[in-house]
C-alpha cells in the first residue's frame, strides 16, 4: 500500500536542518534583510523547514523570495536576461530562450520516481530505490547553486478556495523557470498558509541547472518522491524537465487522488473548455488526448475556452462534476499552429501587448520568430535551436535541420487568447462538466464521435485510447496504447488507477443530472481505410465544432442517437444542420463512411487491448465485462449484416 511520509525525507538528510529554529537561523544568515522579511510572513513550519534545507543543500551566494508582486515579476524577467537565459525580441513582453540542442523535450530515461522497499510504482515508469536517490542528491546537487541565486516561490495548482486546488512551493536557479512560473502558475504567496491549513498538504519542488554545458546531461536527473511530494531536477533547462509544479506535481496529485480522495477527486491529463449552444447556454468538456491528437484545437475551438493540458475534478456538494484548472497560463508547441487553424493564439503571438517567451523556434535578423507550420514566408537564415541556421542546413546525419524543432514552445497568459473565459477559469467554485471526452490517433477504426452507454464503458472508453505508433511500436496491431492520455503520468499501478475512474464515475454523489456522457472522438479516419481512393483524413479542423455541438445536443436530450454494442452514434440529420451552422455542405456518403461500424477493426482493438490488460496486475474485472459485452453485440451484427455495418443497417438492428 502507497503510504505518505515513508522511508527518509531526503530533502531533511542532506540538508541537515530538522527544526524551525535551525531553519530561522539560517534565514538570518544567508538571506538579506528584505528577503527575510518577506519570508517571515510564511508561518507554516514544515515550508519553511523545506525551503531551509534547499538553501543547506544548494549553497546559493543569494536567496530571492519572489512574493508575485510587480517589483518581483520584473526582477525575475530582468535575472532571466542578465543570466543569459533568455534574450530580447522585436516585439514588446517577447523573449527567446533556447534549450541545450541535446535537451528539446522530456528526459524520460533520466526521470524517475523513488521508491520504498515493496512499493509498486506503474510499469510504464523508472524508478529507483530511496537510498540510490540519497546518494545522487547528496553527491550531485551539494553546493549546485554555488555563485547564483536561488529563487523561492509559493503557488497554488488552481483558483485558491478550490477543492481540488493544492499549494506548492517552487524552488530554482534558474530566471527563465521562474518566468515561466509565474505566467503559468497563480502566486499565492499571500494565502499559502490559509491554503496549505484547507488542503492538508503541498508539495516541493527544486530545480538547478548547474552549468548547462552538454557534458552534464548525462548527470541530468528528474526525480520524484512520491512519499514525501517533493521533487528534484538538476542539470537541466527544458521546462517539462525543470518546470516541476507542471507534470511533477500532475504525478502527485494522481497520487493523491487516486490513493486518499477516491471516489471524490480526479487529477487527468485533460482540456477543459465551453460551448455556446442554443439559447446561449453553456456546456462545458473535458478532455483527453495524447500529444498530437487534438487537444489542443478542441480546446481553442471552445467558446468559452478554459485550458488546454490539465484538469483537477471532482464531485460538489451538489452532485455535479467540477474542474479547474491548475494552470493559468499555456505551454503550448507551435508547431502547425497558423491563422487558418488557431486565430486566437495567433493573435497573441503576431499581435502586440501579449508577454510570451519563445523557446527554441528561429529567430531572424530582425528579431522576429518563425516556426514550422505557421502559415507564412520563412527567412533563409537565422538562429535557432542548433545555433546559426540556414536553407538546406544539415545535422550530423546528414539530415535537414528544420527552421525549429518540433517540441517549440510559446509561454503565454491563458486570459491573453480572445476566447478565455477568464472569470469562470479563475472561480475556485470551478466549471459544471458536462461531457467528457477521450481522443487518439486512428485512421481505421473508430467512428468521428460517439457516446459510452454507462459510466463502465465510458471508463473503457478512456483505458483504450490509442495513438499513432512509431516503427519500434506497432507490432502487428499498427497503434500504441495510451491509456487516457494520463498514462506516462500515473505513478502507482494502472490497476489502481482504474478502479478509481471506476469508482468516480459511479459514484451515488453525481446525482441530479451530475453525471457526465463520456464520450470517444477521433479526427483522424482517412480515405484509404473507408474504401475510398482519394488521399487524406475525412474530415479537418473546423468539422470539431460539429462534434462538440452535437455532444451539447446529446447531453442536453435535443438530439436522438443511434445505439450500438460501442455506445451511441449521432444520426445523419443533426450532423447535417450542424455542418450547415459552419458553411460546410455534409453529404450521406460522407456520413456513412465515417459512421458505418468495421467489425472486424473494432473487435482487432478490443483483443488488443484485452490482451495486453490480462498482462497487468489487478485491472478491474468489470473492464473485461465491459469489453466481452462490447464484442458479443458486435458479433451479432456481423452475422446479421457483414463485417461493415451502416448507420442505417444500424438503425434497422
Amino acid at each position: 500500500m502507497f503510504e505518505l511520509k515513508k522511508g527518509v525525507d531526503i530533502l531533511m538528510e542532506v540538508g541537515g536542518i530538522r527544526t524551525i529554529a535551525e531553519a530561522k537561523a539560517l534565514f538570518r544568515e544567508k538571506l538579506s534583510g528584505e528577503n527575510l522579511a518577506k519570508i517571515s510572513r510564511i508561518e507554516t513550519e514544515e515550508a519553511l523547514i523545506k525551503v531551509a534545507n534547499t538553501i543547506a543543500i544548494c549553497l546559493p551566494d543569494n536567496v530571492f523570495v519572489d512574493t508575485g508582486s510587480a517589483d518581483d515579476l520584473q526582477w525575475i524577467r530582468e535575472y532571466a536576461l542578465k543570466q543569459g537565459e533568455e534574450e530580447k525580441l522585436a516585439k514588446e513582453k517577447h523573449t527567446i530562450h533556447f534549450d541545450l540542442p541535446q535537451e528539446q523535450a522530456r528526459l524520460v530515461k533520466q526521470t524517475y520516481y523513488i521508491v520504498n522497499e515493496d512499493e509498486n510504482v506503474s510499469s510504464l515508469a523508472l524508478s529507483l530505490p530511496r537510498a540510490e536517490a540519497l546518494d545522487y542528491v547528496r553527491e550531485q546537487m551539494r553546493g549546485v547553486m554555488s555563485g547564483k541565486t536561488l529563487i523561492v516561490g509559493f503557488f497554488i495548482r488552481g483558483p485558491a478556495g478550490a477543492q481540488a486546488a493544492v499549494p506548492a512551493i517552487e524552488i530554482s536557479s534558474s530566471g527563465y523557470v521562474f518566468h515561466s512560473a509565474e505566467i503559468l502558475y497563480r502566486n499565492c504567496f499571500a494565502q499559502f498558509d490559509q491554503e496549505v491549513q484547507r488542503k492538508g498538504i503541498f508539495y516541493t519542488n527544486l530545480h538547478a541547472e548547474g552549468p548547462n554545458r552538454p557534458e552534464d546531461l548525462p548527470r541530468a536527473r528528474i526525480f520524484m518522491d512520491r512519499s514525501w511530494f517533493t521533487t528534484f531536477s538538476t542539470f537541466c533547462t527544458y521546462a517539462g524537465n525543470t518546470l516541476l509544479l507542471k507534470k511533477g506535481n500532475h504525478r502527485f496529485t494522481v497520487d493523491y487522488s487516486t490513493y486518499f480522495k477516491l471516489g471524490e477527486e480526479l487529477s487527468e491529463h485533460m482540456f477543459i473548455t465551453g460551448l455556446t449552444g442554443p439559447g446561449g447556454r453553456k456546456t462545458f468538456f473535458a478532455g483527453a488526448a495524447p500529444s498530437g491528437c487534438g487537444k489542443t484545437t478542441t480546446a481553442m475551438v471552445g467558446t468559452d475556452f478554459i485550458g488546454d493540458d490539465l484538469a483537477q475534478i471532482w464531485i460538489a456538494e451538489d452532485g455535479t462534476l467540477r474542474a479547474v484548472n491548475p494552470e493559468k497560463g499555456i505551454f503550448g508547441i507551435v508547431r502547425d499552429v497558423n491563422k487558418e487553424g488557431d486565430p486566437f493564439l495567433m493573435d497573441c503571438l503576431r499581435g502586440d501587448g501579449t508577454e510570451v517567451i519563445w523557446s527554441n523556434v528561429l529567430v531572424d535578423e530582425n528579431l522576429v520568430p518563425h516556426w514550422e507550420g505557421n502559415g507564412e514566408e520563412h527567412p533563409s537564415s537565422g538562429r535557432n535551436f542548433q545555433g546559426n541556421w540556414w536553407e538546406r542546413k544539415l545535422d550530423a546525419n546528414g539530415k535537414p535541420i528544420p527552421i525549429s524543432h518540433p517540441n517549440s514552445r510559446c509561454t503565454l497568459l491563458a486570459s491573453s487568447i480572445a476566447n478565455h473565459n477568464t472569470e469562470a477559469a479563475e472561480d475556485p467554485a470551478g466549471v459544471p462538466v458536462k461531457v467528457i471526452t477521450y481522443s487518439g490517433r486512428d485512421a481505421d477504426t473508430m467512428p468521428p464521435v460517439w457516446v459510452a452507454k454507462n459510466p463502465d464503458a465510458g471508463v473503457a472508453i478512456g483505458a483504450s485510447v490509442v495513438s499513432k505508433a512509431t516503427a519500434t511500436e506497432i507490432g502487428v496491431s499498427g497503434v500504441r496504447r495510451q491509456p487516457w492520455a494520463n498514462a506516462p503520468f500515473i505513478p502507482g499501478p494502472l490497476g489502481d488507477y482504474m478502479k478509481a475512474q471506476f469508482q468516480f464515475f459511479n459514484s451515488p454523489k453525481l446525482s441530479g443530472g451530475g453525471r457526465p456522457a463520456m464520450a470517444g472522438l477521433n479526427y483522424f479516419l482517412t480515405h484509404e481505410n473507408r474504401g475510398s481512393d482519394r488521399p487524406g483524413l475525412l474530415g479537418e479542423k473546423r468539422d470539431v465544432r460539429v462534434w462538440l455541438g452535437w455532444l451539447d445536443l446529446f447531453v442536453h436530450k435535443e438530439a436522438d442517437a443511434i445505439e450500438t454494442p460501442i455506445g451511441f452514434l449521432p444520426k445523419y440529420e443533426d450532423l447535417k444542420a450542424l455542418f450547415a451552422a459552419i458553411d460546410k455542405e455534409y453529404t450521406r456518403e460522407l456520413y456513412d463512411m465515417q459512421f458505418s461500424l468495421y467489425i472486424d477493426n473494432i473487435i482487432g482493438r478490443i483483443d488488443l487491448q484485452t490482451e495486453a490488460y490480462r498482462k497487468s496486475h489487478d485491472v478491474p474485472e468489470r473492464l473485461f465485462e465491459v469489453y466481452d459485452e462490447q464484442r458479443a453485440g458486435l458479433l451479432l451484427l456481423k452475422k446479421q449484416f457483414g463485417s461493415i455495418v451502416t448507420p442505417e443497417q444500424l438503425m434497422q438492428g
